[in-house]
């Protein structure tokens, strides 16, 4: 089953993507993680994408596109997967659209978490995260027994600089402008379907299993 998970930044799709994981088997692609394994391993596309990197440019959509095909044909991919934070823009959906027809395969749906800004701004911003073990916490829905104290290894819990309000409205704002017009996309293809993200996890992960089948 080829899955895209779809909405704004802390919509919780890396949450319900480790659900699908379980229950499919099926790998989770993340752009941002495929970019640096490419780039660790050398690979003809990674040493590109790191060329503009190091230059400090944005990596144009032709070599994230090149990434995400040879991620495609990996072994792992042969039973689906599941597309997190890609395409961000109208242009990348059209070229990955392009590659999977050339590939023979299409995307089996495209879930939408829906959650408003306001919410997301509160989820978002009240992270806390160990800079020594990586744990995560929240103030209000996963909160440390000691206040800002990681329980796992005792360091100071901190707030990740995106974390910080500016940064969330601004990455809130770019998301509208260029990543929520996919929506009316991917609709138009009738491969969309809508999840009401403000509820329990679990109950957003039953939503979803119910919409797959």
């Amino acid at each position: 089953m080829n899955i895209m998970l779809f909405g704004a930044p802390g919509a919780g799709k890396g949450t319900q993507a480790k659900f699908l994981i379980e229950k499919y088997d099926i790998p989770q692609i993340s752009t941002g993680d495929i970019l640096r394994a490419a780039i660790k391993a050398g690979t003809e596309m990674g040493l590109e994408a790191k060329k503009f990197m190091d230059e400090g440019k944005l990596v144009p959509d032709s070599t994230i596109i090149g990434i995400i095909r040879d991620r495609l044909t990996e072994e792992d991919c042969k039973e689906g997967f599941i597309l997190d934070g890609f395409p961000r823009t109208i242009p990348q959906a059209e070229a990955l659209e392009k590659l999977m027809k050339d590939m023979k395969i299409s995307l089996d749906r495209v879930i939408s978490l829906n959650v408003p800004d306001d919410l997301i701004v509160d989820r978002i911003t009240g992270r806390r995260v160990c800079p020594k073990c990586g744990a995560s916490f929240h103030v209000e829905f996963n909160p440390p027994k000691s206040t800002d104290i990681c329980d796992y290894c005792g360091e100071g819990l901190i707030i990740r600089k995106d974390d910080t309000a500016e940064t969330v409205v601004n990455r809130l704002a770019s998301y509208h402008a260029q990543t929520a017009p996919l929506f009316d996309f991917y609709t138009a293809r009738g491969v969309m379907a809508e999840v009401d993200g403000t509820r329990e996890v679990s109950e957003v992960k039953e939503d979803i299993f119910k919409i797959l089948g």
